[in-house]
C-alpha cells in the first residue's frame, strides 16, 4: 500500500489526473466489503491534500464500519457525461483510520464540507489506479498497479 504522496512520485502524471477528476466534482463513488461480503457503493467527497488521500465518513453510516473492519475499497471519480468525455479515475487499496488532530485540521481546510467532529477521517492508501480518456467514440486507458512495483 502507498500513501498518496508515494504514489504521486511514482506516476506523477496519474496522480494528477486523479486529483483533478475528484476535485472536479468533488464527488466520488466509494464500493467497500460489509462484513458479510457483500459490496456496497456510496457517495463521498474525497479529499487530497498534504500528500494524502482522505474521507471523512459520518457514523452510522455502514461504510465507516466496513472500512473499520476489513479496510478495503475502490473509489471511483464522477463521469460528467453519459459519452465519458472529460474522463474518469479509480483507485484501490485499503484505508486506515486517522486520529491526528493535525491531519483532521488540514484535511477539513482542504474539504468541500465542514464535517461534524464525530465523523472519522480515513487515509486511502492506493494498490492500483485506473485512468480513461473518451474521446469521439474511442477511450485511452492508463493503469498502473503496485504488485510489479517496489514497495
Amino acid at each position: 500500500m502507498l500513501s498518496w504522496s508515494r504514489f504521486a512520485a511514482l506516476e506523477p502524471a496519474l496522480a494528477a489526473y486523479g486529483e483533478a477528476r475528484f476535485n472536479r466534482a468533488r464527488v466520488a463513488f466509494i464500493a467497500t466489503v460489509a462484513a458479510d461480503g457483500s459490496p456496497r457503493v456510496n457517495p463521498v467527497h474525497p479529499v487530497v491534500c498534504e500528500g494524502r488521500l482522505l474521507l471523512f465518513i459520518e457514523p452510522g453510516s455502514p461504510k465507516l464500519d466496513d472500512l473499520a473492519c476489513n479496510g478495503l475499497y475502490a473509489l471511483h471519480s464522477m463521469v460528467d457525461n453519459p459519452t465519458g468525455v472529460g474522463g474518469e479515475f479509480s483507485v484501490k487499496g485499503k484505508a486506515t483510520c486517522i486520529d491526528d488532530p493535525a491531519v483532521r485540521a488540514q484535511a477539513i481546510a482542504a474539504a468541500c464540507h465542514t464535517p461534524g467532529d464525530d465523523c472519522a477521517l480515513f487515509e486511502l492508501f492506493v494498490d492500483a489506479a485506473l485512468a480513461r480518456d473518451y474521446d469521439d467514440g474511442r477511450w485511452a486507458e492508463r493503469r498502473w498497479d503496485l504488485a510489479p512495483a517496489v514497495v
